[in-house]
């Protein structure tokens, strides 16, 4: 493994916690394994480890991205994610209120109903 994969598989095990890169890799395949590997070092290794900016700020601008770009399906994981990032709801509502204004309404609004059930599982399983 390159030392970029080795960086990603700490930065996302840091963000996303042991239990869901456990999961995603038993779940891996020679199919995709190729694709697990690119966002592993590109993603994670790249982009997610640079210094350039906080984990907490990545975590608002992935939130924001996700929700703009209509790719909800990755915002639960995200959320959950905000334990670990020092992302606080405050903060995820101050991204999605962004994209309501630069992306539109409908879109912030079903990222924040995403946000809302994602916080109550997490309190929920407290």
């Amino acid at each position: 493994m390159s030392d970029r994969y080795e960086k990603g598989m700490q930065v996302r095990r840091h963000v996303l916690g042991d239990v869901h890169v456990e999961r995603v890799e038993t779940q891996k395949s020679d199919f995709d394994a190729p694709f697990q590997s690119l966002i592993t070092e590109g993603a994670w290794g790249t982009v997610w480890a640079s210094e350039g900016i906080s984990l907490r700020e990545r975590s608002m601008l992935t939130l924001a991205l996700l929700a703009a770009t209509g790719n909800f399906e990755e915002i639960p994981m995200h959320i959950r994610a905000t334990a670990r990032t020092g992302a606080s709801k405050k903060d995820v509502l101050e991204a999605f209120q962004h994209v309501a204004i630069y992306a539109g309404v409908p879109r912030a609004n079903l990222a924040l109903k995403l946000a809302k059930q994602t916080y109550a599982e997490m309190e929920a399983n407290d």
